[in-house]
């Protein structure tokens, strides 16, 4: 901030899109900016520390880094060099481990037959259920690979991880996993798939470690507004309810409580992550070492279970949260027209995103803060 305590960019929030915000207004228009962060770090859930094994750990759950964008990755290179991250997850299912999202070995594990690719489309294409307008998640699945594999691999996932029925939630819950007639055990298909040597929380700090950056750890954003009033404007990352103080009510979110787990063991499991879709009241462990490449002779589990009170993680996609966070949007855009302020990030916009998608929001709002306010 300036001596006089004011700033050009008051911002909500220390995750990926206030770093990238603040970053680009120092580096690209000479603005100062103060971030005001309500936890004690910075780069929101995709903090990542060590543990007190000395192992580094991501806090959050895992935040997998991938990209089509050699742009994006060309941008965050400069305060990053990476590792190559092989994101490979399965799923345990009748007491064994299958890779997932479902792929031809997945198939002739579980069928215990063998397929060609065609083969395996021929045959999802018998035992799928004729949907031809699915409404919900269960009659997307069903109507892509039928009730088996639906009832093995999605449901119990499903609902434990939102306690509701895949049929109260829309299709796009489950319409964003593939299913694969290759023999590829990664989770995703990007042609980028790496993650920040040092780690997510080092790279942040480099990003915003400029003179025309401040940051306020363990500060309340609705406090310190009453203070300080930005030159330009303000960017606003928190969740748009509450930014609204709830006018037509809360929107729904699910949370996640993490337990960590130390074991005098290289590795643990064969692999980042496995799903549990079953009796388990978590619903994943994840071993991180196996994408960061960091060496030690322990390791650390995270144990991963679904709570519906806590901080917000994912939005609850259902029609009518939908259209109530409309209503808030309808607000959130007079407020951008009127006072400058501009609402960005998962919690702001009620959607998830993975990390390359809110660091692109970031960019993409940066450059709209600039037509409007440059």
């Amino acid at each position: 901030m300036q001596p006089d305590g004011r700033c050009d960019l008051l911002i909500a929030g220390a995750g990926p899109v206030g770093c990238v915000i603040a970053e680009r207004a120092a580096n690209q228009l000479g603005w100062t900016s103060l971030i005001v962060e309500k936890r004690h770090h910075i780069a929101g859930n995709c903090y990542d520390r060590e543990h007190e094994s000395g192992v580094l750990i991501h806090q959050y759950g895992p935040h997998y880094f991938r990209t089509n964008n050699e742009i994006l990755l060309g941008y965050l290179s400069r305060f990053t060099e990476w590792v190559d991250g092989r994101y490979v997850v399965k799923s345990q299912v009748r007491g064994e481990l299958f890779p997932f999202p479902i792929n031809l070995d997945t198939l002739e594990q579980f069928f215990d037959r063998s397929f060609t690719a065609a083969e395996a489309a021929s045959f999802l294409e018998e035992i799928r259920e004729k949907i031809a307008e699915p409404k919900n998640s269960e009659d997307f699945v069903l109507s892509r690979v039928g009730r088996e594999l639906y009832e093995a691999f999605y449901l119990g996932y499903t609902l434990k991880q939102w306690q509701r029925h895949p049929r109260e939630l829309s299709a796009s819950v489950c319409g964003r996993i593939p299913v694969r007639f290759d023999r590829d055990h990664r989770y995703v298909e990007h042609r980028y798939q790496v993650m920040p040597k040092d780690g997510f929380t080092k790279m942040f700090e480099r990003m915003i470690d400029h003179p025309n950056v401040s940051v306020a750890l363990g500060a309340d954003f609705f406090d310190v507004r009453k203070r300080v009033k930005p030159r330009k404007g303000t960017v606003y990352c928190g969740p748009i309810d509450a930014y609204f103080e709830y006018a037509y009510g809360r929107l729904p979110w699910r949370s996640l409580h993490f337990a960590f787990e130390t074991r005098d063991v290289e590795y643990a499991q064969p692999c980042v992550q496995i799903n549990y879709p079953d009796e388990h009241e978590y619903t994943r462990t994840v071993e991180i070492k196996h994408v960061t490449q960091q060496k030690h002779e322990r390791t650390v589990l995270s144990y991963e279970y679904p709570r519906a009170e806590g901080d917000p993680y994912y939005p609850v996609p259902a029609d009518h949260h939908q259209a109530l966070y409309e209503r808030y949007k309808s607000r959130a855009e007079a407020e951008t027209r009127e006072n400058h302020v501009y609402f960005a990030g998962r919690l702001a916009q009620y959607t998830y995103m993975n990390t390359d998608q809110a660091i692109e929001t970031a960019l993409i709002t940066f450059e709209k803060i600039r037509h409007d306010l440059a």
